[in-house]
């Protein structure tokens, strides 16, 4: 990952990159049709989660919005920064805080269920008509069980 890259953290209840996070949420969507949440849901989710953040230049480049209890609400990298190990290293932040993440993913999203298989989470359950849209989604787990801790330091190490 590129040294001028900067880690922040928005606390909850904060709007700071939540316009920006949209934008880039957005733009994910219009590539790839995922991440397909409506502005009112997504800026509500947004500001009440803990949202860690990659910014470089200025330009928001990573996030990963997660809840009190671990589950992610979002995580998005851009395009052109990925495989760069960005979101690991959100994931990573995500579980120093926790024991255990927990996500939803589209089960046609096969970019994001072999990210999140790497990384160790399981496939827990599907859950048929999830998505506002009728879409599909599996319910992942990474953690509670053995060190997550320990996993995503190994995988950092990398």
């Amino acid at each position: 990952m590129s040294v001028n890259i900067d880690s922040r953290v928005v606390a909850p209840g904060s709007d700071d990159f939540v316009d920006e996070a949209w934008q880039l949420k957005e733009e994910i969507n219009r590539q790839e049709g995922v991440l397909k949440q409506r502005h009112d849901f997504f800026t509500d989710a947004y500001r009440r989660s803990t949202v860690h953040c990659y910014v470089q230049k200025g330009d928001l480049i990573g996030f990963a919005a997660v809840r009190r209890d671990g589950y992610l609400l979002f995580l998005a990298v851009a395009p052109d920064y990925r495989s760069e190990g960005i979101g690991k290293r959100l994931i990573a932040h995500v579980a120093e805080d926790h024991d255990a993440i927990t996500c939803h993913a589209r089960t046609t999203n096969e970019n994001a269920l072999q990210f999140y298989e790497h990384l160790g989470f399981e496939i827990k359950r599907r859950i048929d008509n999830y998505y506002e849209d009728g879409g599909d989604a599996y319910y992942l787990k990474l953690g509670a069980d053995v060190g997550i801790a320990d996993r995503i330091t190994d995988l950092i190490r990398r």
